[in-house]
């Protein structure tokens, strides 16, 4: 991923709420799931660290792209911001620069 194309997922990230939250449990197999099949209905998708979570937020992101095969575009204080192309060329929403 370019530093161009970076910049354009995270402009597109700034008006995205957070879908998923990290709590105390940290990464379950179950919440794993529901990242990768969010990552496939939506390709960027936001994730807030919550308080209670003793993790870091940057190694979280590290394992969850790992787990579900995407990238991290940015990780800020406790958000994760996470992209992943589409397969499917109907389902593509993003066109990248």
């Amino acid at each position: 991923m370019t530093t161009k194309q970076r910049a354009y997922l995270k402009g597109l990230a700034m008006t995205m709420e957070p879908i998923f939250q990290i709590g105390k449990s940290s990464l379950t197999p179950e919440l794993t799931e529901a990242v990768s099949e969010a990552l496939e209905a939506r390709e960027l998708i936001k994730i807030s660290v919550l308080k209670n979570c003793a993790d870091d937020s940057r190694e979280l992101a590290q394992i969850l792209s790992e787990r579900t095969r995407s990238q991290v575009v940015q990780v800020i204080g406790k958000k994760i911001v996470l992209y992943k192309e589409a397969k499917d060329e109907k389902k593509k929403k993003i066109v990248l620069p």
